[in-house]
């Protein structure tokens, strides 16, 4: 990872700390990915795996665990 993607991840990171809501994490993370695909760009494998990490609180959340 580039440092540039790595300080972006650790930017993301650091408002994703600042929230209650996974709904809202997960909305964050899928922004950002959605600026690199509309940029044409590669979506960094760590912005995945945080998408997936969310998507998962999300469910858990909704199943009420």
């Amino acid at each position: 990872m580039s440092n540039r993607m790595g300080s972006e991840i650790r930017e993301l990171s650091a408002e994703i700390e600042k929230l209650d809501d996974p709904r809202q994490c997960y909305r964050l993370v899928k922004e950002r990915i959605a600026q690199y695909q509309q940029a044409g760009g590669d979506v960094p494998t760590d912005l995945k795996a945080l998408e997936r990490q969310w998507m998962a609180e999300c469910m858990a959340e909704s199943q009420g665990r």
